[in-house]
């Protein structure tokens, strides 16, 4: 066994020491002491519940603009901060992804996650000055990759950089391109006169573009949410240090980093006007996760209505035809489901469970720390993540080839029997309902019925009962 500037070495393991003794850490790994015990202590769900890479990106980022503030301000030294710098930027581009083995479950504040990157942009800015892994020297994984900060507010603040960034780089572009599409097939389908539906009853018709004009003003109004909580998670906790009080920071630091962060970001980012909200609470982030769980809703609507209007093919209602991606049953030949839809309601449902499990993290904290932070930023980034894929996997396999079918909608439109509503200001809502019941209990059509009863001519009838006058407010009010 070698002894490698006081790191005891062999082949396979190397041994460091922290505040509790020594600990065998992998030879070829950058990490050190706490995150092998961390690893050793909390083997749950390895590797499926990994600490999300968005999370790991977001600490490159925060470590590196950290260090460059401290130089600026002549609180590190130039040479030590520039290799921080250099391996934080390894760290923020993923490069270095697979030296961050923890879970998340561990200390609910994330300090095993922000020791792991401190032990690794140690480590690897120690490699890069020539010196072994498990030194800490020149470059201390708490004395100058820590410096100015703490876990507290370190996961605060990279839980809002990973937030803003997977909502700016995947969620709105996705929800975007989804609404574009929906609103493309709302003009497509404009001129198509369908049965209207309330209470899975028939209603009033009203035309299939507008009913995807609704769906689209649903993806509209969930941007125009997502962008609004984009403000809150913009502050960052940065600065407050363990209990917001900013102990061991200097003044201009907090303001300078958000600086740096938003430069290297390319978005905007604020220092949080009070500190100790920032760090005890995660309310920005309930707050953002409950327009998801809204968007989820909408969504769950869209592809629950869409997949209902195409069932059959020909035993349902079968006014949509769906695009045919794959077969639909290992039993029965032939047969082909509504797989996208089926698919983006189980993501809305996973959707609402997330948010659930944040509300109850953000509810949870006390004192001076909330303590749930590692499970309402995995679970934040998880939605953000299906519904990013999933709107994506919807709007091409679904939308973009989706079809009505013109005859059936208009077999079925001319068998309603809420035609009889454009009556109601001619012969009166009595009569209407007369005609409607009897048309429904004699089976006669709605024509056959209005004669049968003397509710009015053949003539006025043709004239009134006018599915394309239904559709819009009339120009004047009818006498009653």
């Amino acid at each position: 066994m070698a002894d490698m500037g006081g790191v005891e070495q062999d082949d396979d393991f190397r041994t460091e020491t922290d505040a509790l003794g020594e600990m065998k850490v992998p030879s070829d790994r950058l990490w050190g002491c706490q995150t092998q015990r961390s690893l050793q202590n909390f083997d749950i769900n390895q590797p499926r519940d990994r600490m999300p890479p968005s999370v790991i990106k977001a600490f490159g980022i925060l470590k590196g603009a950290a260090a460059a503030v401290n130089v600026k301000h002549g609180a590190l030294d130039a040479k030590l901060g520039g290799v921080i710098q250099q391996a934080a930027a390894e760290v923020a581009l993923l490069k270095l992804i697979d030296h961050f083995p923890l879970v998340i479950w561990q200390t609910g504040s994330g300090t095993q996650t922000n020791m792991n990157t401190n032990e690794v942009i140690s480590n690897r800015a120690n490699q890069l000055l020539g010196q072994p892994l498990g030194t800490k020297s020149p470059v201390h994984p708490n004395d100058h990759v820590n410096k100015s900060g703490s876990s507290n507010d370190g996961t605060a603040t990279a839980m809002h950089i990973a937030a803003v960034l997977d909502i700016t780089d995947l969620l709105l572009p996705s929800l975007a391109r989804l609404t574009e599409v929906m609103r493309q097939r709302a003009r497509d389908f404009e001129d198509i006169i369908k049965v209207g539906r309330t209470h899975l009853q028939d209603a009033v018709p009203l035309s299939l573009g507008q009913e995807f004009s609704g769906f689209a003003t649903q993806l509209e109004y969930g941007e125009k949410r997502i962008r609004q909580v984009l403000e809150g998670l913009r502050e960052l906790a940065m600065g407050g240090t363990a209990t917001g009080t900013g102990l061991n920071t200097y003044e201009g630091f907090a303001e300078d980093f958000c600086t740096e962060v938003s430069r290297m970001t390319g978005q905007q980012f604020v220092t949080a006007p009070n500190k100790m909200e920032a760090i005890s609470a995660n309310d920005a982030l309930v707050f953002a996760s409950g327009a998801l769980n809204t968007l989820a809703c909408s969504l769950f609507k869209i592809a629950q209505d869409i997949r209902f209007e195409g069932s059959g093919p020909r035993s349902g209602l079968g006014e949509l035809i769906l695009p045919e991606n794959e077969p639909g049953s290992s039993f029965m030949p032939g047969k082909v489901n509504p797989t996208q839809c089926e698919s983006m309601t189980m993501i809305c449902a996973k959707v609402v469970g997330n948010h659930t499990a944040i509300t109850l993290g953000g509810l949870s904290g006390q004192f001076q720390l909330n303590a749930f932070k590692p499970l309402i930023i995995s679970d934040f980034l998880h939605s953000v993540r299906l519904l990013s894929d999933g709107m994506d996997s919807f709007r091409k396999n679904m939308l973009v080839g989706l079809e009505a079918d013109r005859e059936r909608i208009k077999r079925l439109l001319d068998q309603s029997l809420m035609l009889v509503t454009c009556l109601q200001p001619h012969i009166g809502y009595d009569m209407a309902s007369k005609v409607a019941h009897h048309a429904h209990k004699k089976g006669l059509t709605l024509k056959e019925a209005a004669l049968d009863l003397n509710a009015l001519s053949a003539d006025e009838f043709d004239r009134y009962v006018r599915p394309e006058l239904m559709i819009h407010p009339s120009p004047q009010p009818a006498k009653s």
